[in-house]
């Protein structure tokens, strides 16, 4: 297999990673920021690129994919683009009325992306849908959803507890209110249910308002962001994860979440809405339970089976982790993107 050493590039400072070099826009001062931000001009960037001798680009987002075109001609090398939800779901008007510069070019330029692109990953079936309606060359885009390293999250012990998870930045897209009222169902029959709540957002403040509303205090817990190792312990202690996403009011869907995907490796099943890809990696009454949108009654009904019989989750649990390893395993999916990158190089 071909070995590719990726060098990561964002227009802020980019996180380092071990084994791993990056370069920022930023680094190069305002104005040079600024100047990309606005024009797409890629200035100093493509000369330092060029000085790693880089052979191919990839960008994450249509947003990122448009920045990425002036700066594919420039060095001549073929530009991939994956497509992960937002960037095919919201519509074009709520893009513009953002007044995000990034956002507004996005859709002022993105012809330029379509006929520059040489291939669009896109991370599910139901955005492979959505790229085709916005206008993306259905010949070249892939699916090809993003793995988990199914060696690091292993299938976690029986939980006792009636402990749910929900790990989600808290925005309209997650459904965490239709979560927060289905709970306080769910804790007539199963009164010392319990939700923990992994995440940040603009809504956190409505949604502790809504928890007290409900009467259900101490049984929701509010954990905000937390790093990725935390996230992972507070899966092995839950007995089930929560995923009640819904198409929000500017058509934002999801693509593929990735806590479903987790969730699964560690052998954990989970409950969630059909919406965007989430069918694709949870089979109802297989891998977990599925619902429709909004549908709070459904959701209860769900969550209290699983809570009622840890036996049953287990069992659902396992088929998940089977599900993931074959399907999803992160080091066969780095493989088939190595492969693709192959082809274009």
């Amino acid at each position: 297999m071909r070995t590719f050493r990726p060098l990561f590039v964002g227009r802020d400072e980019v996180p380092s990673r071990p084994g791993t070099d990056s370069v920022s826009v930023s680094g190069f001062g305002r104005a040079a920021l600024l100047s990309y931000t606005l024009t797409r001009r890629p200035g100093p960037l493509a000369g330092v690129l060029r000085e790693r001798g880089t052979r191919l680009l990839h960008a994450h987002f249509g947003v990122e994919g448009v920045y990425a075109v002036p700066l594919a001609r420039a060095l001549g090398v073929p530009l991939v683009t994956t497509l992960h939800g937002f960037d095919v779901t919201v519509t074009k008007p709520r893009l513009l009325a953002s007044g995000k510069p990034s956002w507004v070019n996005y859709v002022t330029w993105r012809a330029e992306l379509f006929d520059a692109g040489a291939t669009f990953v896109c991370v599910s079936e139901h955005i492979r849908a959505r790229a085709v309606e916005w206008g993306y060359p259905a010949d070249r885009l892939v699916v090809l959803p993003t793995g988990v390293d199914v060696e690091l999250i292993q299938p976690a012990g029986t939980v006792a507890a009636p402990r749910i998870l929900h790990v989600a930045r808290l925005v309209e897209k997650k459904g965490t209110a239709d979560l927060l009222r289905a709970l306080a169902v769910v804790r007539r029959a199963v009164p010392d249910a319990h939700l923990v709540i992994v995440g940040d957002g603009p809504l956190r403040e409505p949604l502790e308002e809504l928890v007290r509303e409900l009467g259900l205090g101490a049984a929701v817990e509010f954990l905000g962001a937390q790093p990725h190792a935390e996230t992972l312990r507070q899966l092995g202690e839950s007995r089930l994860v929560c995923v009640p996403s819904l198409t929000a009011t500017t058509g934002d869907q999801e693509g593929l979440p990735t806590v479903v995907l987790e969730a699964a490796a560690a052998a954990r099943p989970v409950v969630g809405t059909d919406h965007g890809g989430i069918g694709e990696a949870v089979t109802d009454g297989t891998t977990g339970y599925l619902v429709g949108e909004r549908d709070v009654a459904g959701l209860a009904e769900r969550l209290t089976a699983l809570l009622r019989d840890p036996d049953l989750a287990g069992r659902l649990g396992r088929a998940g982790r089977a599900t993931v390893v074959e399907r999803f395993n992160l080091r066969r999916q780095t493989d088939k993107l190595e492969l693709l990158y192959g082809t274009l190089t």
